[in-house]
């Protein structure tokens, strides 16, 4: 795969539900099949939630402008064992355009709404398996202070 080096032109907005499609199709780069359908369910039940945001990404110029090409999620967690924090729940941007500042300007943004929000930290997950992530979350100065095993259960 190759990766491009020049910046795009990009700007950053709120999801909305007629965004679902481009959701999903991205979802599914990551390996989280989803359909338009239930990423439309899923965000009018965030509506008017402020502890969640939904952010994309989409291009400003040439022919594609208007095409959302990331997306990310960021939910406000108030514990018991520590300060208020985010968690970005989900990051992704289209293979097509990674390595090119999209993901960069998301962060930014994640990090913006989690510091009005009086967040003092801002954690994420990441798969083992992607390596290339891990290197952009600490060339952003992420650190990666645990390892874990994640359980579920379906119900």
């Amino acid at each position: 795969m190759t990766v491009r080096s020049d910046p795009l032109s990009v700007t950053v907005r709120l999801a909305r539900v007629e965004d679902a499609p481009a959701i999903a199709r991205l979802a599914g780069q990551l390996n989280y099949p989803t359909t338009a359908e239930d990423v439309a369910r899923r965000l009018r039940c965030l509506e008017g939630d402020a502890q969640h945001v939904v952010y994309l990404a989409e291009l400003t110029d040439g022919p594609a402008a208007g095409s959302v090409i990331g997306w990310m999620h960021v939910q406000e967690h108030r514990l018991v064992q520590s300060d208020t924090q985010a968690e970005v729940m989900a990051l992704v941007v289209d293979e097509s355009s990674r390595g090119r500042g999209a993901g960069r300007l998301l962060m930014q943004y994640a990090e913006q709404w989690a510091q009005s929000r009086g967040c003092r930290l801002v954690v994420l997950r990441s798969n083992v398996i992607r390596d290339r992530a891990h290197a952009f979350y600490e060339k952003l100065g992420y650190e990666n202070f645990k390892t874990q095993k994640v359980f579920r259960k379906l119900l």
